[in-house]
């Protein structure tokens, strides 16, 4: 090798060994400021950012006075807790799994209850049968089938009614007999003395 070649060899060798070592220190710089970000990235994930609520309105109120409370059954055995909100009066407060979300009761035209959340991500919908909670942003159904026991009593009440109904109606047309259960053209009964 001549000594053209040992001194090219040699800056080559030198030049990758200042790389690699700026490589490494700049690496190892970075490596402290990652580890300690993450537990600051995890500090700040674990406190949730403070929603300030405005206070209800009349129509809020009144909405939150319509709310099923309580504690729902719904399909795929799941469960839903629905209380008044402790700190905000007319906000309620949702339990499904490990979540908890504060929503507003908005009355809406159609006579359904609509639980908004205040984060906007998901949304309750209570009609005189069921409730469901959906996932707005994603979208989907969270859980479906939901019913509280004021719902079941609501339920079973219009149950008896439309089989008392059912049950009159079909005393009305039963055969020879009037509307008001007589027997039209029978001779009258002799009054008793």
């Amino acid at each position: 090798m001549t000594g053209s070649h040992r001194l090219k060899l040699a800056f080559t060798a030198a030049s990758c060994a200042f790389a690699l070592g700026m490589g490494t220190a700049s690496f190892a710089a970075d490596a402290p400021k990652a580890k300690s970000s993450k537990p600051a990235a995890k500090a700040a994930a674990k406190k949730a950012p403070v929603v300030v609520l405005p206070a209800a309105d009349k129509e809020q109120l009144e909405a939150a006075k319509l709310v099923y409370y309580g504690h729902y059954e719904c399909g795929m055995q799941q469960i839903v807790d629905i209380t008044e909100d402790a700190k905000d009066a007319g906000y309620v407060d949702v339990k499904h799994a490990k979540a908890l979300y504060v929503m507003k009761p908005v009355l809406s035209s159609t006579g359904a209850l609509r639980l908004e959340d205040v984060k906007g991500q998901t949304l309750m919908v209570q009609i005189a049968n069921k409730s469901m909670l959906l996932d707005v942003k994603a979208g989907h159904r969270i859980v479906d089938d939901c019913i509280s026991p004021k719902q079941r009593e609501l339920m079973e009440a219009a149950a008896k009614a439309k089989e008392a109904a059912a049950a009159a109606a079909s005393a009305a047309s039963a055969p020879g007999q009037d509307v008001n259960g007589t027997t039209p053209n029978a001779p009258a009964s002799a009054p008793v003395k």
